[in-house]
């Protein structure tokens, strides 16, 4: 991989394109420096220290949300707009004719719906966020037209992070979006050094549990890249065809099948379900309004929204068995649900037997289409038993082992591997690329 980074830096073009993406990273970190004018500081942090849902913004964000940057919203919403129109492709048969048979028209369509769908979710976030710090008082001006000027700065910087991403895929290297959350949480890991130390100094370093917590980490990423390149080739064979007045042999192929075909959206999707209601019901925690119950027997049920807040955070914090334990079901089951979206098993088969190839023993038509399904099913499971164990084992052995400082989540892990990897990927391709011209050149 050195070798082949080494080898793209010695070329303009690429160089060139690995340039501005360093480029567009520091305007990045620039923009984490805009802050929010008006705000008070010291009741922000105590508003974030309450709020897991904030610091899981505030992490793929690079820190932007804990300094009330306003790009503090950072790439959410349209990480959330892409999510929901690929979904409905699935669902709208016109969404899914535009984007099979528009060719290039069809999908630039589908950009313009998502920038606009981005639009709308920032807004909403946008709202609630700035009624919320209303409400709390992290803004020293609690008037209405601070509140629309804050979501107006909020908005404005999602999609200033909307427009450098685009960039970055047009004149960069790899997937502009993925590039800017991929920096956002690499941001985060020096501040999370400096913790560490800090906390050794005062408390003495626990170097048995500092070494575990290594050798665990680096683990988890060999076994994350396994996961993310491992496949199951089915293998694919092609009928001899005769055109005019010759006969050509027929050619054998594969299916490649990826093990983790949901990538870290499962996670995502998984973390934001169990967050949303934690952060909606933490701002009722410190109501003036007293809990109130009602008792059956030995049983008691809350009756007001401060009661409900209160059980919500003592029986379904991230450190409870319930919370691990929905956690890890919610992922297992998106696992499935979106292998299921982005591996359309009829259209494989359908594409197989017009194209007149088949797999060896199997006829084509729907055995074709069962046997791949079974396949899938099989490796499905494998990818999501181990996401669903990869979002809750590090937590928990991070906690077990007092390392409690360095936040080290499975979603975060995901994306700096796999943005990482798609990035390497992309610059062989290219140098590839420009050895085949060079080779037709001469």
């Amino acid at each position: 991989m050195l070798e082949n980074l080494r080898a793209a830096l010695l070329v303009p073009d690429i160089r060139k394109r690995v340039g501005f993406v360093l480029f567009a990273f520091a305007a990045f970190v620039f923009m984490i420096h805009v802050q929010l004018p008006d705000v008070d500081e010291k009741t922000w942090q105590q508003m974030l220290a309450g709020g897991t849902f904030y610091n899981f913004l505030g992490f793929l964000s690079g820190g932007a949300l804990q300094k009330l940057s306003i790009i503090a919203m950072g790439i959410t919403p349209y990480i959330n707009a892409s999510i929901i129109m690929q979904l409905m492709t699935v669902v709208l048969p016109q969404l899914e004719e535009m984007a099979k048979k528009g060719g290039e028209e069809g999908r630039k369509k589908i950009s313009q719906y998502t920038r606009w769908l981005t639009i709308v979710l920032a807004v909403v976030q946008a709202t609630t966020m700035a009624n919320a710090m209303r409400v709390n008082h992290v803004f020293y001006d609690s008037s209405w037209q601070f509140t629309v000027y804050a979501v107006i700065a909020f908005v404005s910087g999602t999609l200033f992070l909307m427009w450098l991403g685009e960039q970055i895929t047009d004149k960069g290297i790899g997937n502009g979006v993925s590039l800017i959350i991929f920096i956002g949480i690499v941001l985060r890991y020096p501040t999370y050094v400096q913790q560490t130390i800090q906390a050794g100094q005062k408390e003495g370093l626990n170097v048995l549990g500092l070494v575990l917590f290594t050798a665990i980490a680096l683990f988890t990423i060999v076994s994350i890249i396994f996961m993310y390149q491992g496949q199951r080739r089915i293998p694919v064979q092609q009928a001899r065809r005769v055109v005019g007045r010759k006969m050509f042999a027929g050619r054998s192929s594969f299916i490649p099948l990826r093990l983790n075909n949901s990538g870290v959206i499962s996670i995502i999707f998984a973390i934001s379900i169990l967050l949303l209601p934690q952060q909606a019901l933490s701002w009722f925690q410190h109501s003036q309004v007293a809990p109130s119950y009602v008792h059956l027997g030995f049983l008691e049920f809350p009756t007001n929204t401060t009661a409900v807040a209160l059980a919500f955070q003592t029986y379904f914090s991230p450190n409870s068995f319930l919370y691990n334990l929905a956690y890890f079901v919610l992922v297992v089951i998106f696992t499935f649900f979106y292998s299921s979206i982005v591996v359309n098993v009829k259209d494989v088969a359908d594409n197989l037997k017009k194209s007149g190839s088949f797999i060896p023993g199997i006829r084509p038509g729907a055995p074709t289409e069962e046997y791949i399904r079974r396949i899938l099913l099989r490796i499905t499971t494998v990818a999501a038993v181990y996401l669903g164990l990869l979002a809750i084992l590090p937590s928990t052995l991070q906690r077990g082992l007092g390392v409690t400082t360095f936040y080290l989540g499975s979603t975060s892990l995901l994306i700096v591997v796999g943005v990482a990897l798609d990035t390497m990927t992309q610059i062989e391709a290219r140098l590839a690329m420009r050895d085949y011209k060079g080779f037709i050149k001469r």
